[in-house]
């Protein structure tokens, strides 16, 4: 039962939220009291809404969608509308019964159709059926409909703004600018009302959501007023209504909800907005001569055009679209802006090097022996000695040279798909032309990826054409044939699987590159240049073995201040794996490459062990080097409200994550400092020290400036 009610309270809440694009409950229930200004709207709205999530839990549909309100929104203004036109009497409890079922089909319906590709159905159903029900009535009267004599309606139907001095009386202020008071008139008339009140109550609750959704729908009610202003569309200016349910919507969903929030999705506002008159007008004509009033379908139409008009670019330049969508731009923004550097591997094949120990590059892209024109990128590999030699004296025979006979590998999984392996071993300054390739295997990694490895030693081959080879596995051994003067490994990457093909270029996922001082520096997605020594990063077993968080694996965390959490981990229909908190309900999704692990989403309680741990651990390399890594700016809740309003422009505040490990004992300290930038300026600084030994991580610790938490761990399967 109380699972039931709480997916009610959240699925009613986040129903009235998402008429702005938001999940945010507070929100919610500012609209909830917001509706109840107009009693029988608000009543009616309300009626609408619990009666549709009782169909669609009794129904059995997806309890995870039905909770974000996106079947149920429609039906709410439904309710709003049905009363906000007719009065109370039997047959409009009959008449809303029947509408909210069929606005319902139309509903799970449109969304289902739509979601193929990957579009929103937003009002239209709400909008058919309510036509449905204007036609049916053929006057209202047959239906037993009585419509009422409100502002709402006269707007709706005429599209003429109601005189200002209605509300000024009814707030007893009659100094109110008029672009203000028309900005809350506005806000209300989403809800079918016309009440500078309710359009404070409204404005207040957007902006505890998202300053970056206030902005917007700001935008958009300048931009159609200017523009009336210039044009004399509507000499006695836009209805409250049309502006409120059109223009500041098409503003906020093509600004800040649909496409990443930018300078230039502002400009896409505007545009929307701009072209939001034509369709407004045009559409307000052709409706008329069936008496029937546009609502939100101008904006709905809009908004679905503009998106697939969207999608189908070939290229997507600097206008994203959402991709994940998180209900706020905020966070829209914050997200998109850190995964873009954070998960910029998993656009990538993880590819190593392919070779055992430190080799050097002796040879980059775009080298000038013969790394050019269509063959320019591709890397040669020899190994050298403390001096820079490639070979132990005398140098007169392949096998003087360090890298000859050595082994070569794959750098990734895949599929060998050609090998030639009939050419003999120069002489050591000789070269053969005729053979330019030298005896050579090609490996398929993925659709239009292929990796090639010349120069081998004849015979030398572990495998055949055909076989599934593992990254990391033996291919053969490096030799000196086709055009190599001395012993060296040729590596590159290309787009089909034949001998001779061009280059392309393609990052390693990672690497160690030594400077002269003997330092190890870790690489990221990169390509290794000429006189680097490299070599894959030697990984750190306790390490690995401390955050080989596999599904099912559980952690026991008990804290100083006598608190306990049980973490388990997870993997959901879309293989994103996550520890879950039974206690507290918190969720902390993860990334494991082999090489690092690193946090990607935290949705909970800043206050719960599992945030702690998710800020101490948000990545951590196996090989023990340091990290540098950046928070997305919603790590830290409450933001800046100065930083989210200018959020899609420019950003002053950073969240900085480092860390470095230490050998300890048995085992290894991972010491981590957060720090929290304005300006450029530190502002908090936050420390942390996990610590691991061979069973895995036994405690963490994590110093707050106003908060000091040691917790202890224990795994189990």
């Amino acid at each position: 039962m109380k699972k039931q009610l709480d997916h009610y309270f959240h699925t009613l809440l986040n129903s009235y939220a998402i008429l702005f694009f938001s999940q945010n409950k507070v929100f919610g229930v500012i609209l909830l009291l917001a509706s109840m200004l107009s009693p029988s709207a608000g009543i009616s709205g309300l009626i609408s809404i619990s009666f549709t999530i009782a169909m669609v839990s009794a129904l059995g549909f997806d309890k995870s969608i039905s909770k974000t309100g996106l079947y149920t929104f429609n039906s709410l203004l439904l309710g709003l509308g049905f009363g906000a036109f007719f009065a109370f009497n039997v047959l409009f409890w009959f008449w809303l019964t029947l509408s909210c079922i069929f606005c319902l089909l139309l509903s799970i319906n449109f969304s289902a159709f739509l979601g193929k590709y990957e579009l929103p159905a937003l009002s239209i159903p709400f909008a058919i059926t309510f036509w449905t029900v204007l036609i049916a009535g053929n006057g209202y009267a047959a239906m037993g409909l009585m419509q009422k004599d409100s502002y709402v309606v006269f707007e709706i139907y005429s599209g003429s703004k109601v005189h200002i001095d209605t509300l000024n009386q009814y707030l007893g202020n009659r100094d109110i600018p008029y672009l203000i008071s028309l900005f809350f008139r506005s806000l209300s008339a989403i809800i079918f009302q016309n009440s500078m009140l309710c359009g404070i109550l409204i404005a207040i609750g957007l902006l505890i959501h998202s300053r970056i959704a206030f902005s917007l729908v700001s935008l958009g009610l300048i931009v159609a007023h200017t523009i009336n202003q210039y044009t004399g569309i509507y000499p006695d200016g836009i209805s409250n209504y049309h502006l409120g349910a059109n223009f500041m919507m098409i503003s906020l969903s093509i600004g800040g909800v649909y496409l990443i929030p930018s300078n230039r999705s502002y400009i896409w506002a505007i545009i929307a907005t701009t072209v939001m008159i034509l369709l407004v007008n045009g559409l307000s004509r052709v409706l008329g001569i069936y008496n029937l009033p546009i609502f939100s379908v101008p904006f709905s139409l809009l908004t679905i055009g503009l998106l697939y008009f969207f999608k189908v670019r070939n290229h997507v330049h600097k206008l994203h679209l959402t991709y994940f969508q998180n209900y706020a731009p905020e966070l829209n923004l914050y997200q998109y802006k850190s995964d873009v550097k954070r998960l910029k591997k998993l656009n990538y094949i993880n590819l190593k090097l392919p070779f055992i120990g430190t080799w050097s590059v002796s040879q980059d892209y775009t080298g000038p022996l013969t790394h050019i024109g269509e063959w320019q990128e591709a890397l040669d590999f020899v190994i050298m000695d403390i001096d820079h030699q490639t070979y132990r004296l005398p140098g007169t025979k392949c096998e003087d040279y360090y890298c000859y006979n050595k082994p070569v590998l794959a750098s990734a999984d895949g599929t060998v798909v050609e090998i030639l392996d009939n050419i003999e071993d120069n002489l050591i300054g000789q070269v053969n032309l005729k053979q330019n390739w030298g005896n050579t295997i090609i490996v398929k990694h993925a659709e239009g990826l292929y990796a090639k490895l010349s120069h081998l030693k004849k015979g030398s081959f572990r495998v055949k054409k055909g076989d599934f080879v593992k990254q990391g596995s033996i291919l053969a051994y490096c030799g000196n044939s086709g055009r190599s003067p001395e012993p060296h490994l040729h590596f590159q990457l290309q787009r089909t699987p034949y001998i001779g093909s061009k280059t392309m270029a393609y990052p390693f996922g990672q690497y160690q590159k030594s400077n002269h001082e003997g330092i190890n520096e870790l690489i990221n997605l990169n390509v290794p240049l000429t006189g680097d020594h490299v070599q894959n990063p030697v990984l750190k077993g306790s390490i690995v073995k401390a955050f080989d968080f596999q599904p099912g694996f559980r952690l026991t965390v008990t804290s100083n201040d006598q608190r306990q959490e049980t973490w388990e981990v997870f993997t959901n229909v879309q293989l994103q794996t996550y520890i879950y908190s039974h206690e507290t309900k918190d969720i902390a999704y993860f990334i494991n490459d082999g090489q690092s692990f690193y946090f990607t989403r935290y949705y909970g309680s800043q206050k719960a062990l599992l945030y702690q741990f998710y800020l101490a651990a948000y990545k951590i390399n196996f090989s023990a080097h340091k990290v540098h890594d950046q928070f997305s700016l919603d790590t830290f809740r409450p933001n800046s409200y100065i930083q989210d309003f200018i959020a899609p422009f420019y950003f002053i505040k950073e969240e900085k994550y480092h860390n470095h490990t230490i050998e300890h004992g048995d085992g290894f300290v991972i010491q981590v400092k957060i720090e929290k930038l304005f300006a450029g300026s530190t502002r908090k600084k936050i420390t942390a020290e996990i610590k691991i030994n061979e069973l895995g991580i036994y405690g963490f610790e994590i110093h707050h400036p106003e908060l000091n938490i040691q917790a202890t761990c224990a795994s189990y399967i």
